[in-house]
């Protein structure tokens, strides 16, 4: 067996580094994305992630597997049965300048990368099989060609959509309900129909489960290897790519959230006052808990509603006025307030 190992080993193609992984920021961002010579294959933790979905496709009878590229961001192309992953999780250099330069690395842990990965399977699925066509689906998740809004009206209390990712999304568009509730469906061990027992959201579980079902065994309708916008044929710089993606982070998520939280943080206050964000992180379960209780929303929605006010807080630059405890206070008013003014709108205004 030790000599079986050691020739295995031996045989194991090693990973060399990357020139840039040691240059600085500044010397990082002149670089261009289809220099960075990244893939999925080269990167062993996304590809342990790609077999992991895989596995479940194949635990559900789905014998359809999408192929997998790196791209600039997360996405499943119209008529390509493919996921895009973004660039920053082929390596951790990259996570870091992505955290640094965005505050978020979105899909940064196994947990919430395979929930990516399983939203934009059931898009590729939708895409591999030409689902959106069928009455059927249309009749349940409403017409694919429905106009994809820049902005969507979210209702926090609504029970006819699944809550997967972040930001109520399945409510942003028909084929996005879609691949919210095949992501529900499909993740192991999923408890969805006693979580969404009485919700109208069920009937698209069902029938997600009953299209599986069909589908399972049969080729796709579209083969297609096609890669779309390839980090390999982008010439955008590092640079470039951020700051059009920091415009657009800019536009999200202001308005009434941001005129609440600058009521109860200050903006302006001398060096070395506590950050508002870090309060809310260090106090988040405690919040969210106490906000569940005296507002009725479910975990989901409070937990969206704080991260959001963390977010806000964070690119305000608020900080806490002292006493602590009384910063306390206000902080949970503050939330509060805002979850009951989403909660009598029934809507709130999220950027796609």
């Amino acid at each position: 067996m030790g000599a079986r190992l050691r020739t295995a080993t031996r045989a194991r193609p090693a990973v060399r580094p990357h020139r840039w992984e040691r240059l600085e920021d500044a010397a990082l961002l002149r670089l261009r994305l289809c220099d960075l010579g990244l893939s999925v294959r080269r990167c062993a933790s996304l590809q342990r992630c790609v077999e992991r979905l895989y596995a479940e496709l194949a635990a559900r009878g789905i014998r359809f597997r999408p192929h997998v590229w790196l791209a600039e961001e997360w996405f499943s192309p119209d008529g390509v049965p493919g996921i895009a992953i973004p660039f920053y999780l082929a390596h951790p250099r990259l996570r870091a300048l992505e955290r640094r330069l965005t505050h978020e690395v979105e899909g940064s842990n196994t947990r919430w990368l395979m929930r990516l990965l399983r939203h934009e399977a059931g898009h590729a699925i939708d895409n591999a099989y030409r689902l959106r066509r069928r009455a059927r689906w249309r009749a349940v998740f409403g017409p694919a060609s429905q106009p994809y809004r820049a902005w969507y009206r979210a209702r926090p209390a609504s029970r006819h959509h699944v809550q997967h990712l972040g930001d109520w999304y399945a409510q942003s568009h028909p084929t996005e309900d879609f691949a919210e509730t095949f992501a529900t469906w499909l993740q192991p061990r999923s408890d969805w129909r006693h979580r969404y027992a009485g919700w109208p959201a069920l009937r698209k579980l069902r029938y997600v489960e009953q299209i599986a079902a069909e589908i399972g065994a049969r080729p796709a309708l579209v083969r297609t290897r096609a890669r779309i916008e390839p980090l390999t044929e982008s010439a955008r710089t590092l640079d470039a790519h951020y700051r059009r993606k920091l415009a657009w982070l800019a536009r999200r998520r202001r308005a009434l959230a941001d005129a609440i939280l600058r009521r109860a943080f200050p903006s302006r206050e001398p060096p070395g006052r506590l950050a508002a964000a870090t309060l809310l992180r260090a106090h988040k379960q405690a919040l969210v808990r106490s906000l569940m209780h005296s507002t009725g929303f479910t975990r989901y929605s409070v937990h969206q509603i704080m991260r959001m006010a963390i977010e806000r807080c964070d690119r305000l630059g608020l900080t806490v006025r002292p006493p602590r405890r009384q910063a306390l206070r206000r902080a949970r008013a503050a939330l509060t307030h805002l979850v009951h003014a989403y909660g009598r709108s029934e809507a709130l205004r999220v950027t796609a």
